[in-house]
C-alpha cells in the first residue's frame, strides 16, 4: 500500500513505481469509478471493447485460397535462394 497525497487542485501523484508497473505514462487517460467504498483508478483502454461478430471477416482475402503443396513450395524455394552458397 503506498499513501499519497491530494493537491490543492486535486492532482493526485501516483508514485513512480506504479506507474512504471501499469505503463501509465504522462498524457494517460484514466478511468475512476465510485465503489462505494472508494475509488478505483484504471488506465483507459486504448480501443474500444469488441466482440467476435463485430470484426470477423473485416480483413477480407481478395484472392483466391492457396494450395498447401503450393505454399510449402514457395517457403522451400525461399529458404534455398536465401541459403543458396
Amino acid at each position: 500500500m503506498k499513501i499519497t497525497k491530494i493537491s490543492e487542485t486535486g492532482q493526485i501523484i501516483l508514485p513512480p513505481e506504479m506507474r512504471k508497473n501499469y505503463h501509465l505514462a504522462i498524457g494517460t487517460e484514466i478511468i475512476l469509478t465510485d465503489t462505494g467504498k472508494g475509488i478505483l483508478v484504471q488506465p483507459k483502454p486504448p480501443f474500444p471493447p469488441t466482440t467476435l461478430n463485430e470484426v470477423a471477416g473485416c480483413l477480407r482475402v481478395h484472392t483466391s485460397p492457396k494450395i498447401l503443396e503450393k505454399i510449402e513450395a514457395a517457403i522451400s524455394q525461399g529458404i534455398r535462394e536465401q541459403w543458396h552458397d
